[in-house]
């Protein structure tokens, strides 16, 4: 389990808060759009993580592999380098993905509101 942190409050940009999170996902575990989004308080904000991943798919240092759809659907794929890359990096996760759907998606799962409680 990865240790609770409270995210920066003197940092207000809402996408390094999003990369804040991502970078807390441990390898093997994947989560959503939408789970980073409800974790930072804005619900229907998922469509704006997207965008915040879109950014750095390519980054070294922001895991945006582990970030998928609420269904575990690949969606943001063509964000990566090559059309197999986002796979590729999940697989070396130790993440299996079938048809551009993580296989087991609700054991791989990782939901920062429960991950990342701080008591």
């Amino acid at each position: 389990m990865v240790k609770p942190i409270k995210l920066s409050e003197a940092n207000a940009d809402f996408f390094d808060r999003v990369y804040q999170v991502v970078k807390l996902i441990p390898k093997g575990r994947a989560t959503s759009y939408g789970a980073i989004a409800k974790y930072l308080g804005t619900k229907s904000g998922s469509r704006m993580v997207g965008w915040a991943m879109n950014a750095v798919h390519n980054s070294k240092d922001i895991p945006a592999q582990r970030v998928v759809n609420r269904n575990g659907q690949l969606t943001g794929k063509m964000h990566f380098e090559t059309p197999t890359k986002m796979e590729e990096l999940l697989q070396s996760d130790g993440i299996e993905v079938q048809n551009d759907q993580i296989v087991n998606w609700k054991e791989i799962f990782w939901d920062p509101m429960i991950e990342l409680q701080i008591d």
